[in-house]
């Protein structure tokens, strides 16, 4: 049997990327980097790195600790530049793609993955990305295969488009470009929630917590307690109640919509907007236990929630045995950032095959790009 590849997860959230990788087992994880306290300790608490650093990439780098690795994977923090909320092509954290570079300048890996949201293709953060393997840049032993992927043709339970680009050493043979087996037949929303119940009263997750990195985190739960409602007035229960299967807040009635809805008769057609069970749902977000922010009421017109952690976690692609360490607010946003786990499996065997195909390529033997 072949010696797993030597994987580098950076901006390694809850491990949904890893997840993904590590599912083939063609992988190892040597080291995690994830700043987020709950992320990396939810991190930790599913996949056996032989570090998990928990802080700053900035100062995992400072200590000059790289270890050397065939493959980095990770998506560097977008919000800057996404197409949600106030856009900012100068904030921070739109360059933390630059530590990531210079990971792959201190690791040499084969290959290497970037995930971010679509607009980042078109953004200058890119473009210079693609400067710096240019001749006589920091990266211009590498060449990038861009793409623009939607993450339920590879198999996840949800409509995600997100930017994908592969990078690989220039003398190495390109990953072929990926082939979404599920285009035009996308598995469901209806798929995804099966054996799941429906009806609910649990509000809170169990009390229990444990020591992580020198801290006292809420956890670690078990997918399955996570599957939890909220406290919903009165007043919310009543307009779920008037939602149809695949309606939205049109379909409420004049004397219940909020006032600024009163005054909108038009925009977005998800916001209180339910699942379609018969299609994968909308990108699951970091709020999607929030009907008024996006599509994201419970499919049944008959169940009056929205989606819950648990069935959230399935839409990525989580497997049911994986376990959380952070608060509600906390875990929801590990969820809502993760890479859909089917996404990064076909990307993960796509790129083993490459070292399966040609090791003496990867060897340092050279062959034309």
């Amino acid at each position: 049997m072949a010696e797993p590849l030597r994987l580098i997860d950076l901006f390694a959230g809850a491990g949904g990327m890893t997840e993904g990788f590590e599912s083939t087992g063609k992988f190892e994880t040597v080291v995690a980097v994830e700043h987020d306290q709950h992320a990396a300790a939810t991190y930790a608490l599913n996949h056996q790195a032989e570090r998990v650093f928990a802080g700053k990439i900035e100062d995992w780098l400072t200590e000059g600790l790289v270890p050397k690795a065939d493959v980095i994977i990770g998506g560097p923090p977008c919000q800057g530049f996404s197409a949600l909320g106030k856009q900012d092509v100068q904030d921070e954290r739109n360059f933390l793609w630059q530590k990531y570079a210079e990971t792959i300048i201190a690791a040499q890996p084969k290959y290497f993955v970037v995930e971010n949201v679509r607009q980042f293709l078109k953004s200058s953060q890119y473009e210079e990305f693609e400067q710096w393997t240019q001749e006589g840049g920091p990266l211009e032993d590498y060449i990038l295969q861009p793409y623009l992927l939607n993450a339920a043709d590879f198999g996840a339970y949800q409509s995600r488009v997100r930017s994908i680009v592969i990078g690989r050493r220039r003398e190495l043979p390109a990953v072929p470009d990926p082939r979404g087996p599920f285009a035009g037949s996308h598995r469901t929303v209806r798929e995804a929630f099966d054996s799941i119940p429906e009806y609910i009263e649990a509000t809170e997750f169990p009390r229990t917590s444990f020591e992580y990195n020198g801290q006292q985190l809420p956890g670690p739960y078990k997918s399955s307690e996570l599957h939890v409602t909220r406290n919903y007035t009165q007043l919310s229960l009543d307009r779920f109640k008037m939602i149809p299967a695949g309606g939205n807040r049109f379909n409420i009635p004049h004397e219940l919509l909020a006032e600024c809805w009163k005054k909108h008769k038009t925009g977005s057609g998800d916001v209180m907007g339910r699942l379609h069970a018969d299609r994968p749902s909308v990108t699951i977000r970091t709020e999607f236990f929030k009907p008024e922010k996006g599509r994201y009421l419970h499919p049944n017109p008959r169940v009056h929630r929205a989606i819950t952690h648990f069935e959230a976690a399935r839409l990525q692609g989580f497997p049911d045995d994986y376990k959380w360490a952070g608060s509600k607010t906390s875990i929801a946003r590990q969820i809502g950032n993760a890479v859909p786990v089917q996404l990064a499996n076909h990307l993960a065997n796509l790129i083993a095959e490459q070292f399966r195909r040609a090791p003496s390529h990867l060897d340092g033997e050279a062959v034309a790009a």
